[in-house]
């Protein structure tokens, strides 16, 4: 009996417990001239857009949070293939007939049916341009002086919202592709070593393409601060810190 009331409680109050864990996430809202961007901030790469009726998942991983407490994908963007960012599990717990899913060559070897992107393609896509933008590392390597991220096999995206162009960066330092971007409303940039980037160098890309709006993520236990300071006197570049660790 005391297991069925355990059982009859966890059923009851379960669905509560999970609105509760999305409504915990932090939002920003931007304007643009379609309509309200909403931004929701999961955690380390991941994020979801809602944006004219549409949600979008980007890099979802169950790590990060109950997906089945979130809103199913029209689409989803994975920028690369390990395992902070690529999770078969919970790419189908958000699919459904009509998602479309963006991908790089080496994700599709574990995920059916999506599209596939190299670097450099343009393509429109749940009616969003969607441009792919080189990811990978100059300076920091594994064993055997082998990139953490090689040329060629990571994506960064830059999704077209309305009158607002927006970059999520993936796995990648401070390239010349990065910092060759124009007409950067919102970006989205990783710092944390030894994978991808030191505040110093997001500072650098930053001072670069200009971004209006620089949100740092990826960061885990890098201090924040260092960024803010780096580019407190850059005129035209907001650094919003939210919770991505």
């Amino acid at each position: 009996m005391y297991k069925s009331l355990i059982f009859i409680l966890v059923f009851m109050i379960g669905p509560f417990l999970a609105v509760a864990a999305f409504e915990d996430l932090e939002e920003d809202t931007i304007k643009t001239s379609k309509g309200d961007l909403k931004i929701t901030f999961i955690g380390h790469g991941t994020l979801m857009f809602t944006f004219s009726g549409k949600t979008i998942h980007v890099d979802p991983v169950s790590r990060e949070a109950d997906y089945a407490s979130l809103p199913k994908a029209d689409l989803i963007l994975v920028t690369h293939e390990h395992g902070d960012h690529l999770d078969s599990r919970v790419i189908k717990i958000l699919r459904t007939e009509k998602t479309d899913i963006v991908l790089t060559k080496k994700c599709a070897e574990k995920v059916e049916g999506g599209t596939i992107m190299k670097n450099g393609d343009v393509k429109t896509i749940q009616g969003l341009k969607i441009e792919a933008v080189p990811a990978y590392n100059i300076v920091h390597m594994r064993g055997g002086n082998v990139p953490f991220h090689p040329k060629g096999e990571g994506n960064g995206y830059v999704v077209t919202f309305g009158d607002k162009r927006v970059y999520i960066a993936g796995d990648t330092e401070n390239t010349p592709e990065m910092k060759a971007l124009k007409d950067i409303d919102i970006a989205f940039l990783p710092m944390n070593l030894p994978y991808t980037m030191t505040p110093e160098m997001v500072a650098d890309a930053a001072r670069a393409f200009k971004p209006k709006v620089l949100y740092p993520y990826h960061f885990g236990r890098t201090d924040t601060s260092k960024l803010v300071d780096l580019l407190k006197d850059e005129k035209g570049i907001e650094v919003r810190i939210r919770k991505l660790d």
